[in-house]
């Protein structure tokens, strides 16, 4: 699982090979205390060895002794005594966050890396992803969340007009035009993922369908062009989760679907409670690896777990 945002431009990165509690607790703590843009983590089993790592990125050179301190709270000071430091190239987080990664199914969906090719499933949609320096493998518990939320989804229904707000490396947007064949706005504040979702669709035969765009938000003539969406992805975080409630709600719709993630559960009555604000109401809450994923809709409707 990868707790929080990738730093865009990582230079040192922590590791401790240890017992899956002890990788849980250590990712918990950091995502907790440190600012998610200068700060990751993640933590994973390795299939050849079966052991557990975490792995922290940093923006910036971390302190250590006081990181030591802080894991030691956490995890104990023998987890604090076997924590490496090392500084690392630009895209070396990437390539040791998906060693030992197995494939990832939601759904219908199944996310891989380039590795995995061979190994998808016949009754799947594989969705081949190489992060390059943006967020989404779809090994964190948020995008598992959308897929599985999109795969429900699409039991029901098949949207005709799909947004996705903060795509990333474009899992959520490539897994929706490879569902559904045909068109997909997205958009990220960041041109690095911008440049690797475009790559990333490409690589999946949906170069057609979907060419991402730079925009805060949905602040780009090539989102509002269609001026209603009847499913919108917004995988951020919670506080712009919030403060996108009203532009969110201003292209969705009558009866859309959005669905939020990037959220710890504490983090959902607000989130909650923005967008109730602007009309639309709880349908599904999921809850993976400690990450909230919520359907919201315009229009009442009694919620549901999964």
């Amino acid at each position: 699982m990868l707790e929080g945002l990738p730093p865009h431009r990582p230079t040192h990165v922590m590791r401790l090979v240890t017992d899956e509690t002890t990788a849980r607790s250590v990712a918990d703590i950091i995502v907790e205390t440190f600012d998610p843009a200068e700060t990751a983590a993640a933590a994973f089993e390795n299939e050849t060895t079966l052991a557990w790592a975490v792995e922290v990125y940093f923006s910036e050179p971390p302190d250590e002794p006081s990181v030591r301190e802080l894991i030691a709270a956490a995890a104990g000071p023998d987890a604090a005594q076997r924590l490496t430091f090392e500084t690392i190239g630009e895209k070396d987080w990437v390539k040791a966050s998906l060693e030992g990664l197995s494939l990832v199914r939601a759904g219908r969906f199944t996310v891989h890396g380039g590795h995995d090719r061979d190994r998808i499933p016949l009754n799947t949609i594989g969705i081949e992803i190489e992060a390059a320096l943006a967020f989404g493998t779809g090994h964190h518990g948020t995008t598992r969340g959308c897929l599985l939320m999109l795969d429900a989804i699409l039991k029901r229904r098949a949207p005709r007009h799909v947004l996705d707000v903060g795509s990333g490396t474009g899992v959520l947007a490539i897994a929706a035009a490879r569902a559904l064949h045909r068109p997909v706005a997205a958009g990220d504040i960041d041109p690095v993922a911008v440049e690797a979702a475009r790559e990333n669709a490409r690589n999946n035969a949906v170069g057609g369908h979907l060419r991402p765009v730079v925009a805060k938000g949905v602040e780009h003539p090539a989102l509002k062009s269609r001026r209603f969406y009847d499913l919108v992805f917004a995988n951020i975080l919670a506080r712009p989760l919030m403060r996108l409630a009203p532009s969110i709600a201003a292209v969705a719709a009558p009866g859309a679907d959005v669905v939020l993630s990037g959220l710890i559960p504490r983090d959902v009555p607000g989130v909650l409670a923005a967008y109730r604000a602007q009309g639309l109401h709880l349908v599904r809450r999921m809850e993976l690896e400690g990450w909230a994923t919520l359907q919201v809709r315009a229009g009442r409707a009694a919620p549901r777990r999964f």
